[in-house]
């Protein structure tokens, strides 16, 4: 009895790293966000301002392509769509540099920034994959004052996009 105990134990440790290296792996669930100027996430991540999950995983933001939430439409997240939350405002002029940064890369189709509801900026990258980064420079026109900008990052080979939320002053 002993014995087979062994032999069973033995055989279960010698077949569990084969398992485990020939089963499929799991999506990464890390994209994305911008980190300069600070967005919601950025913010989060350095704990600027006190979060939930969303502090261990700024690059996580990703829902439905279309929506215009900050959360991109995840629960879990609904805190970056809270507007009293104590964000701190960059200032900034009438055009501002964004920097995206990447922990996983996908084919884009485009790069969209809305300022008071309105598109301000799109980038059309044709399906291009990305590197760890991303820089635009965008221009405000005639939005000026305090905005909440909503950067989304659309992806080309899934109905996802990735959502991020940045607190400006534009002068």
């Amino acid at each position: 009895m002993q014995r087979s105990r062994l032999l069973a134990v033995t055989l279960g440790a010698g077949i569990a790293p084969l398992l485990a290296v020939s089963l499929p792996a799991g999506t990464a669930s890390a994209h994305g966000y911008i980190s300069s100027p600070p967005s919601r996430q950025a913010q989060c991540a350095a704990r600027t301002v006190p979060c939930g999950d969303i502090k261990y995983e700024p690059q996580s933001v990703e829902g439905p392509k279309g929506l215009r939430s900050c959360s991109g439409g995840n629960a879990r997240f609904r805190e970056l769509d809270d507007d009293g939350k104590g964000w701190q405002v960059t200032t900034v002029s009438r055009t501002a540099t964004f920097n995206w940064r990447l922990t996983a890369s996908h084919a884009t189709s485009t790069w969209q920034y809305y300022a008071g509801g309105v598109k301000v900026a799109e980038f059309n990258d044709g399906g291009a994959r990305p590197g760890s980064s991303v820089t635009h420079s965008v221009n405000f026109g005639g939005v000026s004052g305090r905005q909440k900008v909503l950067a989304v990052w659309n992806i080309a080979d899934t109905a996802n996009a990735f959502y991020v939320c940045v607190d400006l002053d534009i002068r």
